[in-house]
């Protein structure tokens, strides 16, 4: 739309008065509705040419195939891919690689490397190797969530092999879907995990809290998973991943009807480039097998086995997370309404009776709560990716070396006035505080009444499923050629809406040519024009009512879910005892691992009088660092010296160094006084080795500043156990000196 040539170049306003500011705002809105709808045009085109492609996917990085799983003895649709660093990013070979598995869940693969500050961007920055583990648009004809599982081992082998002097196994990184699975594979093969980060994961699906995230009501409201069978076989055995988008976008009715849309026509100078960038990856609709989506909704949507140990594999193997042995950090978010912190973190519940259960397993479990990001702001804010994952790519040593139990990551600003802030990098620093069970409970849990409404829920979908597969599924596999699941597909509403919009449309062609005039000529309104005021005003409106609908629609839901599944007589009719306050999804346990931990636990206590100085050091750190319970990365930068090899010594791997802290630790839990006692036993006779440890200890321990009372109490108790013959030596809270070089500490040794 051209600017009228036979009009001044000034504002209406100036020329026309206050008439003048209607004038301005009719131009500008007319202009940008043109914009509006021409972007509209360029995201119809993307989607055709993405959906065109062979392989496509979002990642801003340079892909590398390293593995196809198509070659494999069972073939699957994934592939391994090394990520080539970009220009000017160094990568350590000798540093663990990162391997990056997005979730497919209708969408295609490529968000965890959607820009450069991504998971994959803060992983390459910190100076690890990088693989991307994507997908094709269509399966594998018969391919099952094990088969994938089983490739994704088969890829992590190849990862190791390529890397043989790295000093840790693999970091994975499992996104939404993909973390469930990643989980899956980690319980089957703990070997080939080295740490493991899932973010916004729901491995415990039930949970959750009143009035609030009512997506887990779903599967009871539609009665069960039959629906997803019947969707599968007018697929003609493919289940299309669009429907799993559009259940996402019913969550939030107010962003997918009007704010996205709002939000680029109210920004149409500097929005399209964000909004095309994603609306690739959104409308990247890929497809899955029937079997694979009816093994996930039956499994983890609505019967919840995972947490509760309930999935066996083909050769009747039960899948329990607690075989996990790598450290798990679990992210989180209370604004993400599709895997709310209950669900991501309710499976340690289902598993542990406390936290002393997770340490005699020998589990290390990280967790962080976002307050406000939503649930893909997890995987694509810039923002987040710099904090949280910037800070679990710099920090996955400490995280690997921590001892077994329970942890919250809390994020502090860096600042000038930070105490021992040299001794890290970047602008944040993670500390990670010790929990207790207690902490999941409070961020929402179940009682024993919904455990029995969610296990009705289980019970109804069998028999719903059962129903359909006997009487329904043969007549609707009879009237569903593969031609008519194709018609069918293409005419979904999230499909139709990229391809009507498209050049495909003969009635948007005039748009393009429309649009480069009204760049040419582009005049955006005043900010403090009033009629664009009112505008932002009516948005507002909108935004609100459709708020309020979808609130009203929740409580509705909720209301009917409680009652109808909590009806003592369906409860009853399928099986439930309505008076029943057992768990309904407690993981068994079994007298095989208390012996193993009674062995292990003689075995500990055998050992705490033996070791030299670097075990007496590690254990003089935790006794001090336990009054606290917390482990700050200043802290553990400073110890890293306790590895680096000097004078040609032989240093410690990482591996070497978990089990040194490990097994102290546990030393310590299991008969604190004698661990503590006998630390006089460990220390070499020459003094002037001992000074020279203690002072390093004392570095070590000057990292967050002053201690609390608790922890100089047990500071000075070890200058006591050191046996210094009365010399004075600072406390820990003093000013910091130079660190202490440990030559002497490794000739003790």
């Amino acid at each position: 739309m051209r600017y009228p040539s036979y009009l001044p170049k000034a504002d209406f306003a100036a020329q026309f008065g206050p008439a003048g500011f209607f004038f301005d705002y009719a131009l500008d809105a007319a202009q940008r509705s043109v914009l509006f709808w021409d972007v509209m045009r360029k995201r119809g085109n993307q989607y055709r040419t993405h959906a065109e492609a062979t392989a496509p996917h979002v990642l801003s990085f340079t892909p590398e195939i390293v593995l196809d799983g198509r070659s494999l003895e069972k073939p699957v649709n994934y592939a391994l891919a090394r990520i080539i660093p970009p220009t000017g990013i160094e990568v350590d070979e000798m540093r663990r690689p990162f391997v990056v598995v997005d979730p497919r869940a209708g969408h295609g693969p490529g968000i965890g490397g959607f820009k450069a500050d991504s998971e994959i961007g803060v992983a390459l920055r910190a100076g690890h190797p990088c693989y991307f583990i994507g997908f094709l648009p269509e399966p594998v004809p018969g391919q099952t969530i094990e088969d994938i599982t089983l490739a994704e081992a088969v890829f992590l082998e190849k990862v190791i092999s390529l890397h043989p002097q790295a000093d840790a196994k693999p970091c994975v990184i499992g996104n939404c879907q993909a973390g469930w699975a990643v989980m899956m594979l980690a319980a089957m093969r703990p070997e080939l995990f080295g740490s493991i980060i899932i973010a916004g994961a729901p491995l415990s699906y039930w949970a959750g809290e009143r009035g609030k995230y009512p997506m887990r009501y779903t599967g009871g409201l539609l009665g069960g998973t039959w629906l997803t069978a019947l969707t599968s076989d007018l697929g003609h055995g493919t289940f299309d991943g669009a429907w799993l988008v559009q259940n996402f976008e019913n969550q939030n009715p107010a962003n997918t009807l009007w704010t996205k849309q709002y939000n680029l026509y109210s920004k149409i100078d500097t929005e399209a480039p964000r909004y095309l960038g994603f609306e690739e990856w959104w409308g990247g609709h890929v497809s899955l097998n029937a079997e694979e989506i009816q093994f996930i909704v039956d499994e983890l949507f609505v019967g919840n086995n995972l947490a509760a140990g309930r999935i066996e594999t083909s050769k009747g193997e039960a899948l329990d997370l607690r075989n996990i042995r790598a450290p798990i950090v679990v992210f989180c978010s209370k604004g993400d309404n599709i895997t709310p912190p209950a669900q991501a973190l309710g499976w340690i519940l289902d598993l542990y009776d406390d936290v002393n259960e997770i340490r005699a397993h020998g589990q290390t479990i990280v967790y962080t709560v976002h307050e406000t990001v939503g649930h893909l702001g997890i995987f694509v804010s810039a923002s987040v990716a710099r904090k949280e994952h910037g800070e679990f790519s710099s920090n996955i040593d400490l995280i690997d070396a921590l001892p077994p139990g329970l942890y919250q990551a809390i994020f502090e600003p860096r600042t000038d006035e930070t105490i021992g802030g040299d001794l890290v990098e970047g602008d944040w620093i993670m500390r990670c505080e010790t929990r207790t069970l207690d902490d999941i409970r409070a961020l929402g849990c179940n009682d024993a009444e919904d455990d029995r409404r969610f296990a009705t829920v289980a019970k109804v979908s069998d028999i719903n499923l059962s129903l359909y597969r006997t009487f329904l599924q043969p007549v609707v596999r009879a009237m569903v050629p593969e031609w008519t699941a194709n018609q069918l597909r293409d005419a979904h509403p999230l499909r139709l809406q990229y391809e009507l919009f498209s050049d495909v449309n003969p009635l948007m062609a005039p748009i393009a040519d429309l649009a480069v005039g009204v760049e040419d000529e582009r005049r955006p309104v005043a900010a403090g024009n009033p009629f664009l005021a009112l505008e932002q005003a009516f948005s507002q409106q909108i935004v609100a009512g459709l708020e309020a609908w979808r609130e009203g629609m929740e409580a509705l839901s909720e209301a009917t879910f409680l009652s109808v599944y909590g009806s003592p007589l369906l409860q009853a009719a399928v099986g439930i005892d309505p008076s029943d306050t057992k768990p309904h999804r407690r993981a068994s346990k079994t007298g095989f691992h208390r012996q193993v931990l009674q062995t292990r636990v003689d075995e500990l206590k055998a050992q705490i009088g033996n070791g030299g100085l670097r075990e007496g050091l590690a254990r003089s750190l935790l006794y001090v660092a336990m009054a606290s319970g917390a482990a700050d990365e200043r802290g553990f930068a400073a110890i890293r010296r306790m590895r680096n090899a000097e004078d040609g010594m032989p240093a410690m791997t990482l591996a070497e160094f978990k089990a040194l802290i490990r097994d102290q630790f546990l030393m310590l839990v299991i008969d604190e006084e004698a661990a503590v006692s006998a630390i006089p036993r460990l220390l070499p006779a020459e003094a002037d080795v001992r000074r020279e440890a203690l002072s390093s200890l004392q570095q070590v321990l000057n990292a967050r500043g002053a201690l609390s009372e608790e922890a100089e109490r047990r500071w000075q108790r070890v200058i006591g156990l050191f046996d210094l013959s009365g010399e004075p030596l600072a406390g820990p809270a003093s000013e910091p000196r130079k660190p202490t070089p440990l030559k002497a500490v490794r000739r003790a040794n």
